[in-house]
């Protein structure tokens, strides 16, 4: 599947930069000073700057860096799917350019949990830890029952007809979580994900999950390096109808069990339940906790 932009002028970012890498525009956003530079990874569908507020107070003791994938949000188009190495190693050539110099403290969220681990694997020796938010592994499937396989997320999620159904729900969410937002950040990116091409690259991403785990399942695991997991096992009613109860909760025990075993493979590892959440919800409910965990992976990797 390939997304193709029906809007004439890509949406102008109210902050950040666009750093050519391989001739295209990457949308960067860079705050703070000092290191390690802790780098965010968006899930499918969402674009660097809804983790602003997150950013933000992590920029008050470190670099923290945001940014959208090629092909997706403010960056230039490219078709998608992508394989994993081609999106971390286009995350490396960002950071370089840059000058953001690694290692890094890694915070993928959702999907690019999948991102970070072959950044990891590509690129150990610049990866000084990880913050996983509820974020996707390559083992998933081992914890998961079959109507929530890799695959059958795929065919689960909504397609553009759903999205358009979706979008006055999804406009009034969006209003309550960007409201903490500064007024300019908060209209240009409210405006932004209206934008059909956004909508077509969230969706694009979500067909390639199964691949992606199949990739990274041919090489190593996480380097030995902090990693701190926040497991999400709260759900919103709107998140809820898109699979039976029963599916939700054998979704989060397989969660819990999966994150366990990710944090069990280094010595310095930590899983962190959160109830009082939902998945797309975490940075934006529990700022609080996202922050401490990076903390205290920094802590952990610099003793």
């Amino acid at each position: 599947m390939t997304n193709h932009s029906t809007a004439s002028v890509r949406p102008t970012p109210p902050v950040g930069e666009f750093q050519k890498i391989d001739d295209r525009d990457v949308f960067v956003h860079r705050s703070g000073s000092g290191g390690p530079a802790v780098v965010f990874l968006p899930g499918a569908g969402a674009v660097g700057l809804d983790y602003f507020g997150v950013q933000q107070m992590v920029a008050q003791f470190t670099t923290a860096v945001t940014y959208d994938r090629g092909g997706t949000g403010y960056s230039d188009h490219v078709p998608l799917p992508r394989g994993a190495a081609e999106v971390a190693t286009e995350l490396h050539e960002l950071l370089r350019a840059q000058d953001v110099p690694g290692p890094y403290v890694l915070v993928p969220h959702s999907l690019g949990g999948l991102y970070a681990h072959r950044f990891a694997q590509l690129f150990p020796q610049d990866v000084a830890g990880l913050v996983r938010l509820d974020a996707l592994d390559r083992d998933w499937d081992d914890f998961m029952p079959a109507t929530a396989t890799l695959a059958a997320i795929e065919r689960m999620g909504p397609g553009r007809e759903q999205m358009e159904q979706m979008r006055p729900a999804l406009r009034a969410m969006r209003a309550e979580l960007l409201a903490e937002y500064p007024e300019h950040v908060r209209q240009a990116l409210s405006d932004a994900k209206e934008n059909e091409a956004w909508t077509d690259a969230g969706i694009a991403e979500r067909t390639g999950l199964a691949d992606l785990a199949t990739e990274l399942r041919a090489g190593p695991g996480l380097p030995d390096v902090p990693v701190i997991a926040l497991t999400v096992v709260g759900a919103d009613p709107a998140q809820k109808t898109m699979a039976p109860d029963r599916t939700w909760q054998e979704m989060n025990e397989g969660k819990t069990r999966m994150d366990a075993a990710v944090v069990s493979t280094v010595s310095r590892g930590e899983q962190r339940v959160l109830h009082d959440t939902a998945h797309h919800r975490l940075c934006f409910d529990r700022p609080d906790a996202v922050v401490q965990a990076i903390r205290d992976v920094i802590a952990r990797a610099h003793p």
